[in-house]
């Protein structure tokens, strides 16, 4: 067993969660240089990138984009800026996006215009001649951030001794490293996203086994619970802790282990909101994505994936109202595309994803410009035998649907 000494450590991510939110649901760039001022550890770009205004920018990379033509293909996740996401030759979610990246075998440069995770999993579906970038290397993940590889591997280890070898099945979410996808395919595990939790769920309790479930442990308790599980199968490990705070007995009791992570985003979401949306609008629909907490998604009409929401309130009636719990940026494009409905965030004070809301316009400019000249900045690499088996757990889930 290993016991561990060391503090609980708070993602910088996750401190720096507040620096944007607001009551205003209006989120309009501003230069890089004023959004600096909110004491944000971004990466550093040239002066001129700094103070080019928005306008500007967008003059810019529109210009590069056309001369680089199908050389470049830039993806956009939904969370990204408008400023950003007007770019992208496809957006969509973690599982849409990664699909679309192993099918781009054309384009010399992958732009991904979302976080580390997602631009590791493009480089490892991706053809080796192709350079996958990230616009801003400080875009990481909050929730990636708090399942460590040294604490998940502590955590296997500690597994197997009070298990036995081959009797849990390890599944991460798309939000993780490429280490922790790596860990899944060596012990016959697999990569999940929002879209297709259940589904690997299924692949997984076919085995007979346990699941431990990384990093998330909100979404791999709304799946679980979904699934008839109940909630005294489910034990919490927390890395910080000897045995991740439970006992053997309740180790080898359990059907679920779930990683202590979250969503700094989701979890902002609470029951109040929700019966207070429903005083206010009687007729509403709320829905709300997995990631938040169970008492959320059980008290809301439908929970999914950010394109299960996305096209639940695309495909529903006109006049209808929809109270929303996810990201920001996603709430107000759904919005925009559907001027005939009544759609809001059930958060009154906006919080964007803060890591997402990293890649600001003169970072995907300052990328643009340097491919015109040459020179390849923030190209994403995972060495070859993290790549070997984080392919392995990546190609079972992109099979499972």
């Amino acid at each position: 067993m290993v016991t561990k000494l060391n503090k609980t450590a708070i993602p910088i991510t996750e401190i720096e969660q507040s620096a944007f939110c607001q009551t205003d649901s209006e989120l309009k760039s501003v230069t890089l240089e004023q959004e600096f001022q909110k004491g944000v550890r971004w990466q550093k770009l040239p002066v001129s990138y700094m103070r080019t205004s928005p306008e500007d920018l967008r003059k810019n990379i529109k210009n590069a984009r056309k001369q680089l033509g199908n050389k470049v293909t830039i993806l956009g996740h939904h969370y990204q800026r408008d400023e950003v996401i007007e770019f992208a030759d496809q957006r969509g979610d973690s599982f849409k996006l990664s699909q679309y990246a192993a099918d781009q075998k054309q384009a010399e440069f992958i732009i991904f215009c979302g976080v580390h995770f997602m631009a590791e999993t493009a480089d490892i579906l991706s053809s080796p001649e192709q350079k996958v970038i990230l616009p801003n290397l400080t875009a990481g993940c909050s929730m990636a951030d708090m399942a460590q590889t040294d604490d998940v591997e502590d955590c296997w280890d500690d597994l197997t001794d009070v298990l036995g070898q081959n009797n849990v099945v390890p599944i991460t979410y798309m939000n993780s490293t490429a280490a922790i996808k790596a860990l899944c395919g060596k012990n016959d595990g697999i990569v999940c996203t929002s879209s297709n939790a259940s589904a690997t769920f299924d692949w997984a309790l076919q085995k007979n086994k346990k699941i431990l479930f990384l990093p998330d442990q909100h979404l791999g308790r709304n799946t679980a619970a979904k699934k008839g599980i109940p909630l005294e199968e489910m034990i919490v490990w927390n890395p910080f802790k000897p045995l991740g705070g439970n006992t053997e007995k309740q180790i080898k009791d359990s059907k679920i282990i779930l990683w202590q992570g979250h969503c700094s985003v989701h979890t902002r979401f609470t029951v109040k909101q929700i019966e207070k949306a429903r005083i206010e609008h009687p007729d509403i629909k709320v829905i709300a994505h997995p990631e938040c907490t169970l008492d959320v998604v059980n008290a809301a009409d439908f929970s999914g994936s950010t394109e299960f929401i996305k096209d639940k309130i695309n495909a529903s009636a006109a006049g209808s109202t929809w109270a929303v719990g996810t990201e920001i940026s996603l709430v107000n494009r759904i919005a925009a595309e559907n001027p005939d409905k009544n759609i809001f965030c059930l958060d009154p004070v906006v919080c964007p994803c803060s890591t997402m809301y990293r890649i600001h316009p003169a970072y995907l400019s300052w990328i643009l410009d340097g491919i015109l000249n040459g020179v390849t900045i923030n190209q994403i690499s995972v060495d070859d035998q993290t790549r070997t088996y984080s392919k392995i757990a990546l190609q079972r889930m992109l099979e499972i649907v």
